[in-house]
Order: C-alpha cells, then sequence, then structure tokens
C-alpha cells in the first residue's frame, strides 16, 4: 500500500472512532463516516467491505498494541504488582490520550459482542492469558495465593479497569491526571491485596 493510499485508510480510520463515539455504531451509517473523513461515500468502500470491518481493524489494531505492552511489562523483570500497574497504566493512559477510541473499545465493542465477540474470542482470551501468566508466576514464586486462579485474578483485573473507565466514558468528564494516576494505584492495590498471601512471602 502506497504512503497516500494509508494515509487515506488512517483518514477514514480515525474518522470511523469520531463518528461511532459520537452516534453509537449500530446507528450510524457507511456515509456518515465518509462525511466526516471528507471523501467520496464509494472511497470507504474500497478500503473496507462495511461499517463492521472498520469496527473490526479498529479494535484489532489497539488490542495487538494491549496484548504487546501486556508481554513488555511481563517481561520487565520486575514485582508481580508493578507488572500489573504497567499494564493497568497502559489501559488507562490509552484512555487519556484518544477517549473516543477508548469509548468504541470498550462501549461499541461491547454492544456488538454477539458477532463481535464470538470473532475474537481467541484475541480476547490472549489478553486475559497474559496477565494470568503473570499471577500464575507470583504464585509459583509463593508470593500470591494459590486458592484464587489466576484466570479469575485476570478476569478481576481487567474487569475493575474496564468498569472504571465505562464510569469516566459515562459520566462525560474529563479526567485529570491525579484522578488518572489514583485509579492505576487503587486497582492495582485492591487486586493484589486480595491476592497476597496472608502468611506473608515466603523467607529467602
Amino acid at each position: 500500500m502506497s504512503t497516500a493510499a494509508a494515509e487515506k485508510r488512517r483518514l477514514i480510520l480515525d474518522a470511523a472512532v469520531r463518528v461511532f463515539a459520537r452516534q453509537g455504531f449500530h446507528t450510524c451509517r457507511v456515509s456518515d463516516i465518509a462525511d466526516e473523513a471528507g471523501v467520496a461515500y464509494g472511497l470507504v468502500y474500497h478500503y473496507f467491505d462495511s461499517k463492521e470491518s472498520i469496527l473490526d481493524t479498529l479494535f484489532l489494531e489497539r488490542w495487538d498494541v494491549m496484548l504487546a505492552a501486556i508481554a513488555e511489562a511481563d517481561c520487565s523483570g520486575e514485582a508481580p504488582s508493578e507488572k500489573l500497574h504497567a499494564i493497568a497504566g497502559f489501559i488507562i493512559d490509552s484512555y487519556r490520550h484518544d477517549p473516543e477510541l477508548m469509548k468504541v473499545i470498550i462501549v461499541e465493542v461491547t454492544r456488538a459482542a454477539n458477532t463481535f465477540g464470538r470473532t475474537h474470542l481467541e484475541k480476547i482470551r490472549d489478553a486475559y492469558a497474559g496477565i494470568a501468566a503473570i499471577v500464575a508466576r507470583a504464585q509459583a514464586d509463593g508470593l500470591f495465593r494459590d486458592e484464587i486462579t489466576p484466570e479469575f485474578a485476570a478476569q478481576a483485573f481487567y474487569g475493575a479497569i474496564e468498569q472504571v473507565l465505562t464510569g469516566w466514558i459515562f459520566e462525560s468528564v474529563i479526567v485529570g491526571q491525579d484522578e488518572l494516576d489514583r485509579a492505576k494505584r487503587m486497582i492495582v492495590e485492591t487486586i493484589c491485596r486480595g491476592l497476597e498471601r496472608r502468611d506473608g512471602p515466603p523467607s529467602a
């Protein structure tokens, strides 16, 4: 794909984010995206088969970046709580940098879950598996309690982040840096406190 074509495709994707966030995925039309991008209606179909394929592309782009962030955190050599803090920080900072895109990923993708979720179930599971692996290694090292399954811990961790972001999205408020940092800290504190061994880590 030429540079000009890549830029035109990106223009359409960015316009779709604004339209999906403003009007909702199900109520908007491809012509609304074309109007927002300032391009001909047919040009959208030159790059994408449908508005579903546009949403599909937006999700995959963002999800692949998040999977890379989870892998990077896991390879950091930091303590498990610091790894989880890095992941929470990445997701919450994504909201700060591009709240409209995160609204589309969290709200519109969820609303399309009956068909969309089945298509990308394995990709979604990859994120949970990456977080669960961090928990499992901490359990093997005696840092986290082993009566809580890594899979459940991963779901609780990601679910807590998503719930906080959903609240901000529907409240339509500008979230300051202090609140963003506080949310990262409190999410990790909540999950890790529940996972930590009550008798403390094993002695060396």
